[in-house]
């Protein structure tokens, strides 16, 4: 009877991560890494998942657009950085030094401190800055009461959530495994409607896709052309650059306005997060790869959804395309009056700074950048 009782069990689990799979799309691991993914319980406190960051409605990225960065578990304590989006993220190869190009390519996060999206989703659980778990062991606990357990135990097996390391590493990589599905890269654009449906573009989209490729100079860094991670374009080559970005400081100085926009600075939290206080400098990749010939260099971003994921830059330091364009633009004219970059090294003199671009050309620019949100519908 006991025996009976068993398969009887089995048999219900399998009807039922069949009937998940059939009605979501997603593969029962899929689900998982996606019931994982938009979970808020497994915070401290309560109330922060991976989508409070990566929210859908906000192409994958932070829907509060009213801070530079974002807001942890912990309303006082906020990071250093704008959140990235997470789509798209799943094409990025793994972080490593490329010898015939003589950089560094791939990785996740903004320094690419993470080899790949499953060491990348381990990091904001126990990050005191985002989700605040304090130990791998907080989080699987978590999951082990959770409505999903049953399910995470059929992926991965009876005892699974009994080994703490090896689930914790089995966590991330369902979330990993949600990511890499259509739910997060769906080419749905405008632009790619352009591609496979003769979808047509305005005359300003299209002169903006001429100059993005041409005087623009963007698809340097943001091929708008397959490469070799997709069939699709990416619009990123996964590289690293010091843009000259300035730091918030210097945008906005020391005024009420900063305080509230880029709190890392001068929040409570500074003193134990933040021990340089205004002298916070971000060094990027330079700082996680040990070399100062790297620093200030960030990674290159998709522009895939870029016009519903502001702000902009590692920093959060613009709030709108158009200003970002025009800095490509005019970076090196004294007359614009640029600040400094947060990082004076290294900083790409090559491929922008000073386009010539006029008015209209930054205007349409950003109209081609504008089709390339996911979810158009003609």
């Amino acid at each position: 009877m006991k025996k009976m009782k068993i398969w009887l069990s089995i048999f219900l689990l399998i009807i039922v991560t069949v009937g998940i799979q059939a009605a979501s799309g997603l593969t029962p691991q899929e689900e998982l890494g996606k019931l994982i993914y938009f979970d808020d319980d497994l915070s401290v406190p309560k109330g922060q998942s991976c989508a409070s960051c990566h929210e859908p409605s906000a192409g994958f990225a932070d829907p509060d657009s009213s801070r530079a960065v974002s807001q942890g578990a912990i309303p006082v304590r906020f990071g250093n950085r704008n959140s990235p989006t997470a789509a798209y993220a799943a094409y990025s190869p793994d972080f490593h030094y490329n010898m015939t190009e003589g950089m560094y390519i791939g990785g996740q996060f903004w320094d690419g401190r993470a080899a790949n999206l499953s060491e990348q989703a381990k990091g904001p659980f126990l990050n005191p800055l985002e989700m605040n778990n304090p130990s791998k062991l907080a989080v699987i606990i978590k999951i082990r009461n959770s409505d999903y357990a049953d399910l995470f135990e059929a992926e991965y097996g009876t005892d699974s959530l009994k080994n703490v390391e090896t689930a914790y590493d089995q966590m991330a990589e369902a979330i990993a495994v949600f990511e890499m599905t259509e739910v997060l890269n769906n080419f749905s654009s405008k632009f790619d409607q352009n591609l496979t449906d003769g979808v047509p573009l305005t005359e300003e989209e299209q002169w903006g896709l001429e100059l993005f490729n041409g005087k623009g100079n963007c698809s340097a860094c943001h091929p708008s052309e397959p490469g070799p991670y997709a069939a699709e374009p990416l619009f990123t080559d996964f590289t690293y650059d010091n843009l000259g970005t300035p730091s918030n400081l210097g945008m906005l100085g020391d005024s009420p306005e900063l305080m509230d926009y880029y709190p890392f600075y001068y929040r409570p939290i500074a003193p134990k997060f933040n021990p340089d206080r205004l002298g916070f400098v971000d060094y990027g990749l330079g700082a996680i790869v040990n070399d100062t010939n790297e620093s200030g260099k960030m990674k290159v971003p998709t522009l895939r959804n870029v016009n519903v994921t502001p702000p902009y830059m590692h920093n959060g330091v613009f709030t709108n395309l158009t200003q970002v364009v025009d800095f490509y633009n005019t970076r090196d004219n004294v007359s614009a009056g640029w600040p400094m970059p947060e990082v004076s090294e290294n900083v790409n003199t090559d491929e922008l700074g000073n386009l010539g671009l006029t008015d209209m050309e930054v205007a349409a620019i950003v109209a081609f950048m504008e089709t390339l949100t996911d979810g158009y519908v003609p």
